[in-house]
Parts: structure tokens; C-alpha cells; sequence
């Protein structure tokens, strides 16, 4: 047996995803049809225990297409300025500040898998901050920027926008809460709440502060005037997202 979460929007009151630990049978094996077995062992328990019609696997397993297009290492953001196109996980990965280095901006032109292997994300010290288009996140709240970057890369695609938004349960079989904090299943959990609550609003995609006052109550403050930077390869202090 294995305990897994499922995530749930919450369309009304103070949360705004439910996390449910399923316990479901496992199925051991390195293979994706292993790992198949498992999505629906977890599924099948979250139906009868949760009262769900459906579960959505956000993952590179799962039997989904649009499964697999909305993992992280597969939903694309392409910038505006710049038109420039990577992974949500390479923009992750490539937003990283160290106590000796980053961010590694030459990242996002690498596969996802590379971006993740980078031995610099390794040996650079302990991480600090995020930055990614000219703003610049704390560690804390814990997830706030990979769900930011999550939800703005999957506004983007209006199709599989719409596909999330008919579900009410997600789950992402890889994901081991005792082992990683951020989770492409609750992001795009979030992602629902957010939207059939109608805070999905412009200023809560583009602003770091008025998403921090969504998703955790936090009073926004000014926004700081960004630095004028030097234009460079990537053009950070100057590009963002190409909303649609």
C-alpha cells in the first residue's frame, strides 16, 4: 500500500485546495505502464473515498495526452518581448538564486530533464530567492512562485486551460510530499480555485504582490520600482509572459 495526495479546489471558504491523503495499492516498477497501474489503483481509491467523478494525473505517466502536456516538463511559456519559448520546469530551474550563484538564465535553453540535472543547481550553496522577469521571490510562502509560474504558464493555453477547469480532483503519482514542496497537481488545482472564484484577474497573474494577497491573505504592498537592467540574452528586466 502507498499514501499519495489528492488535491481539490475549494470554491468557497478560506482554502483554497483541499489535500487528501489516498492510501491505494502500488504497484512497484520502474515502468511507465507500472506507474499507469498506480494512477488508476490511486484513482479508483479517491473516487470511492473522496466522492469525486474523476481525477486528472498531471504527469509525464500519465495515460491522459493532456495529462502529459500539462507537466511541467511539458507546458510551455513562450515571452512576449522576446518570444522566446521554454518549460515551466526550465524557467523553474533556471529562476534559482544561490548564496554562489544563479540565475542561470542560459538554463531555459536546455530539455527539461537537462534543466533539472544542472550541476550547478548542485554546487552553487544554499538557495536563496527566485528571479524571473525582473522580480525577484522569497522562499517563503513556500510554493507561491512555482505556483505563480505554473498557473501563468498554463493561462497561456486556452485548451488546456479549459480541459483543468473541468476537473475537481488532481493528482501527480511522482509527487512524494516527505521528498519535494511544489506539486504541478496542486498548481493546477490552485489553478481552478482561482478561477471559479473569479480572482484570476489580470493583476493576479502579472503582479508577485497581488498574487501573494490571493493565495495567502497577505496585504500587498507597493510595488518596488524595478531596476533598469542592461539588455542581455535573455532580456529579463525587460520581457514576461505572452498572455493570449
Amino acid at each position: 500500500m502507498a499514501l499519495r495526495p489528492v488535491f481539490v479546489p475549494s470554491l468557497t471558504g478560506n482554502s483554497l485546495v483541499w489535500k487528501h491523503d489516498v492510501e491505494f495499492p502500488w504497484f512497484a516498477g520502474m515502468s511507465v505502464k507500472q506507474a499507469q497501474k498506480s494512477i488508476d489503483s490511486l484513482h479508483l481509491a479517491a473516487e470511492r473515498q473522496l466522492k469525486v467523478d474523476k481525477v486528472l494525473e498531471i504527469s509525464s505517466k500519465s495515460k491522459d495526452p493532456l495529462g502529459v502536456k500539462l507537466s511541467a516538463f511539458n507546458l510551455m511559456i513562450r515571452t512576449k518581448k522576446y518570444g522566446q519559448e521554454f518549460s515551466v520546469e526550465c524557467a523553474y530551474q533556471s529562476a534559482k538564486v544561490f548564496e554562489h550563484g544563479g540565475p542561470y538564465k542560459d538554463i531555459r535553453g536546455m530539455t527539461s530533464r537537462e534543466a533539472k540535472s544542472d550541476p550547478r543547481l548542485k554546487e552553487s550553496g544554499r538557495l536563496v530567492a527566485f528571479e524571473l522577469f525582473g522580480m525577484r521571490w522569497a522562499l517563503q510562502p513556500t510554493t507561491a512562485f512555482y505556483d505563480w509560474l505554473y498557473i501563468n504558464a498554463l493561462h497561456l493555453h486556452e485548451e488546456l486551460a479549459g480541459y483543468v477547469l473541468q476537473y475537481r480532483a488532481f493528482t501527480d503519482i511522482a509527487f512524494n510530499p516527505v521528498r519535494s514542496l511544489n506539486c504541478q497537481a496542486y498548481s493546477a488545482a490552485l489553478y481552478v480555485s482561482l478561477h471559479e472564484r473569479s480572482m484570476l484577474t489580470p493583476e493576479v497573474l502579472a503582479q508577485k504582490e497581488a498574487f501573494l494577497e490571493a493565495v495567502r491573505g497577505l496585504s500587498a504592498s507597493p510595488a518596488s520600482a524595478q531596476t533598469e537592467r542592461e539588455d542581455d540574452a535573455y532580456g529579463d528586466g525587460q520581457d514576461s509572459f505572452a498572455f493570449n
